[in-house]
């Protein structure tokens, strides 16, 4: 009978001793992944811009080291689509369009990751719009974050690049995630699928499908939802239903409604409407080439 080597039970600590590490490797990135969602919630409770900008970065990118190390981490997937996006609307977009592209398609790429579990969706995903409203019809409530933030970055970089005819064709497969969200979870991020509806519909000309009654009855769908509390909302139905309809009334109303609201109306989210009355003071200096 053939004895078993003896360099076996080496062999077979070593291959343990790796998946020990690994494992505990897994556990240790999956508790800073919670901590990480601490993290961000903090910043969004931030009011001061310039605090939160410089501190917003640094954590985008320990994030991405974690995702390194846990790839197929769906929630670290998930918040690194919305920091990424978030980072480039809040401080990007206003000064450097081509800056702010890169980081809205970081934000869609982490997001299209995050859906990995999702192969339809991900396989359908800027060639089949067919393809794409099939695979969300198969999709739930629990995966509207994924969806969300995935669309957000996706129509953020299609809204700042709209002489791209190549970009500006994904748009329909943009609407139908943010169509999903609606109809799933309309409540998600403050009435945030109704918003961004509303910011297409107001914006697109009818000969592209844009119609400004339905991106009123969007953007009041967001208001009821948020209680009038998440200012953006009232930042982008100025900026694009009160433009279109040449209703200067409804602007002023907007943006005075952003310019008199305490820091304090929504704590959870002081950071977004810091950033909510930055863009309407800089909307209002252009009050009058608007109308």
């Amino acid at each position: 009978m053939k004895r078993p080597s003896k360099s076996f039970p080496l062999f077979l600590s070593i291959l343990m001793s790796v998946l020990i590490s690994g494992c505990i490797q897994q556990i240790a990135i999956r508790s800073m992944a919670d901590i990480m969602q601490y993290g961000f919630d903090g910043y969004f409770r931030e009011s001061d811009l310039e605090f939160a900008r410089e501190g917003l970065a640094g954590n985008i990118k320990l994030l991405e080291a974690l995702i390194q190390g846990d790839p197929d981490n769906e929630d670290m997937l998930i918040l690194a689509s919305q920091g990424y996006s978030a980072y480039a609307l809040a401080f990007v977009e206003e000064d450097s369009v081509e800056r702010a592209r890169v980081f809205y398609l970081r934000g869609r790429d982490y997001g299209i990751r995050a859906l990995g579990r999702h192969r339809g969706l991900r396989n359908a995903l800027g060639k089949d719009l067919q393809g794409v409203e099939s695979a969300l019809a198969g999709m739930r409530k629990e995966d509207v974050p994924a969806v969300f933030w995935t669309a957000f970055g996706w129509g953020g970089y299609i809204n700042i690049t709209r002489t791209d005819v190549a970009a500006f064709a994904d748009l329909p497969q943009v609407i139908a995630m943010m169509r999903f969200v609606a109809e799933k979870s309309p409540e998600y991020y403050y009435g945030g699928a109704y918003t961004f509806l509303g910011v297409l519909e107001g914006t697109m000309p009818a000969a592209l499908g844009g119609n400004p009654e339905r991106a009123k009855s969007y953007f009041e769908k967001a208001l009821a939802i948020n209680g009038g509390k998440f200012l953006m909302t009232y930042v982008y139905y100025a900026q694009t239903y009160a433009v279109q309809t040449l209703d200067q009334d409804l602007f002023d109303r907007c943006l005075k409604t952003v310019e008199g609201a305490s820091p304090d109306i929504l704590p959870e989210a002081r950071l977004p409407n810091a950033v909510a009355k930055e863009k309407a003071r800089r909307l209002r200096q252009r009050m009058a080439d608007l109308f």
